[in-house]
């Protein structure tokens, strides 16, 4: 895999991941009531599903990536216009002034809290589009190695750890920061403009 997929795939995951969306406002809501407490096992559940999604896509695509051109024609365009469709709605969302927090009724057994997080990611149409529809656009799935697989595989699991426990810190640390209102528009904002250059980028390839 070439050098500039890699840095186009793991740019573009990092947005899908750090745009806010219910795995988002899941952790923060948890570090903004409980603190650190727990977070390990409450961010693996959002790895290990990413990864149990990548894996399916992986699979799946890889078996027809050479006799279906056409259709991953299809894919690489509808995968540019969802992500324009993304940055519309993230400049257009009215952004609530609350962030609710979770129940205190709520299993706080670690098992319980991969579960659960694992089991929000598998039903969570955001991570799904992203490797059905956008990951074929960015990667060459047909012609990828399992040394690819596994390199890409070590990308995701860095960049989603990584970039939730920063919100889970952020937010344990400054717990005001991201329930203002004002922030979190500035966060889609921010996110929305990446989100339409990389479309740009997929369409331009």
């Amino acid at each position: 895999m070439p050098l500039s997929g890699l840095l186009l795939f793991s740019l573009t995951y990092f947005v899908a991941v750090a745009t806010p969306g219910p795995g988002i406002a899941a952790v923060l809501a948890r570090a903004l009531a409980k603190g650190l407490k727990g977070i390990a096992p409450f961010i693996l559940g959002f790895v290990l599903g990413d990864l149990t999604l990548y894996t399916a896509a992986f699979i799946g695509f890889a078996a027809i990536a050479e006799t279906y051109a056409p259709i991953l024609w299809a894919i690489k365009w509808g995968g540019a216009a969802y992500l324009l469709w993304l940055s519309f709605k993230l400049w257009t969302e009215q952004v609530s002034a609350v962030v609710e927090a979770p129940s205190d009724s709520v299993s706080e057994a670690p098992l319980s809290l991969f579960l659960t997080t694992y089991a929000l990611t598998l039903g969570n149409p955001k991570p799904i589009l992203f490797f059905v529809a956008l990951l074929p656009s960015i990667v060459d799935l047909g012609r990828m190695t399992w040394i690819d697989f596994l390199t890409i595989a070590l990308v995701i699991a860095a960049i989603i750890a990584a970039t939730l426990s920063s919100y889970a810190f952020a937010a344990a640390k400054a717990r005001n920061l991201f329930a203002s209102q004002t922030a979190r528009t500035r966060i889609n904002h921010i996110t929305g403009s990446v989100l339409a250059l990389a479309a740009i980028i997929i369409a331009l390839q």
